[in-house]
């Protein structure tokens, strides 16, 4: 049986920390050593993007994280356009050994609203 993409997403964030807007923006405030990752493609990114988010495609995010986040306990918040991507993302990271990931899972409108 083939699994829908929005099966994959909801299987993966019962392993990930999901969070809303205030929340992760609380966490990241409270960090000063956070990181945001955005994992749309670059196109995207250079259409709009958070202030303090660094673009990391999803497609490439094993091979270039490390450059960004040398330490597996560092706190690290995944957007996307809507939270799939993100969410994927963040369990990947999970799976690589980082300990401290968070997806926020919600609209990148309203995401960039409320942290830039």
């Amino acid at each position: 049986m083939i699994k829908t993409p929005a099966e994959i997403i909801a299987q993966a964030q019962t392993k990930i920390n999901c969070l809303d807007i205030p929340a992760a923006k609380a966490l990241y405030i409270a960090n000063k050593e956070a990181v945001i990752i955005d994992v749309r493609e670059a196109q995207n990114a250079n259409d709009a993007k958070l202030n303090a988010a660094i673009n990391i495609p999803r497609g490439v995010l094993e091979m270039q994280i490390g450059k960004h986040c040398p330490q597996p306990n560092n706190l690290i918040l995944m957007h996307c356009a809507g939270g799939g991507r993100a969410t994927l993302a963040a369990l990947t990271l999970q799976d690589m050994g980082y300990t401290n990931v968070h997806a926020i899972t919600a609209k990148f409108e309203d995401i960039k609203t409320e942290f830039d």
